[in-house]
């Protein structure tokens, strides 16, 4: 076991570090070999795909499974806490990618973690390892009704981009001015996902949808006078939204539509492994 001391003193326990390659081959090698038995094995696998803290459980497997590591959701949480995630995801040798982040938590990881990228206006926190990174993959738009719903289509810009996704950014197009998204068809059409983000009455999204041939994300923001409820407006009209090819997330969801904009980007650009 480790054993990890937060900045207010308090002692947490957590599981070994996930195994490398070379540490799960000599694994396997001592169980073929009849040194390991395999209900240990089992064991010394079961460790290793999860680490306790004490104030949360870290998927160290999420990566092998699906794609990406574990994300962190900041919103909530103590800095002490979210240092202590931090340190365990980087210490497993993975990437580490915080949403949701706050100003005091932005200042306290800035200092810890100097090297790490922070955007305030997405409320992000990108640590990445220092390793060579493949090219970006695909390309994503992502466009905004108005100016007031940046914050939101920030997030899912970098989270597609962070997930390895080629992004572009489309700002204060909304149907009040239909002409203005018109002037920007060229850069719809060549996208393989567009994600919408849009508060008030959430129409932009159907009228997008009506442009290309791609996938369209709707993303509602709780943008809005009283009557559109805090972003529930936006929701009902864009899950009736008659184009038939938009799907949406939950409102201010900005880090869930751009997650999935770059699996699906991902997915394109990569052969199945089912052949």
């Amino acid at each position: 076991m480790l054993l990890w001391t937060s900045g207010q003193g308090r002692a947490c326990t957590f599981a070994r570090r996930v195994m490398t390659s070379d540490e799960l081959r000599e694994l396997l090698d001592g169980v073929r070999a009849g040194a390991v038995g395999v209900s240990e094995a089992a064991v010394r696998l079961g460790r290793a795909s999860v680490a306790e803290l004490s104030f949360a459980t870290l998927d160290l497997d999420r990566r092998q499974r699906c794609g990406f590591p574990e994300v962190v959701f900041a919103e909530g949480k103590t800095v002490e806490w979210l240092e202590g995630a931090v340190r365990r995801l980087v210490e497993a040798g993975q990437d580490c990618y915080a949403t949701r982040v706050s100003a005091e938590q932005s200042a306290h990881l800035a200092a810890h973690f100097p090297l790490a990228e922070l955007d305030r206006l997405a409320r992000t926190f990108w640590l990445p390892q220092p390793t060579e990174r493949p090219a970006p993959v695909g390309r994503v738009v992502v466009v905004t009704a108005g100016t007031s719903d940046l914050p939101v289509a920030q997030e899912a810009l970098v989270t597609a981009r962070v997930m390895g996704a080629a992004v572009d950014l489309v700002v204060d197009v909304g149907v009040a001015g239909l002409h203005r998204i018109l002037r920007q068809r060229e850069r719809l059409t060549t996208a393989d996902v567009v994600i919408v983000v849009a508060g008030m009455d959430g129409a932009l999204p159907s009228v997008v949808g009506g442009l290309v041939d791609c996938p369209v994300i709707a993303c509602p923001t709780s943008i809005g006078y009283g009557a559109a409820f805090g972003g529930v407006a936006a929701l009902l009209t864009m899950l009736n939204s008659c184009s038939a090819g938009v799907c949406v997330v939950n409102i201010d969801a900005g880090f869930k539509a751009g997650y999935v904009a770059a699996r699906f980007v991902k997915r394109l650009q990569t052969p199945s492994a089912r052949g």
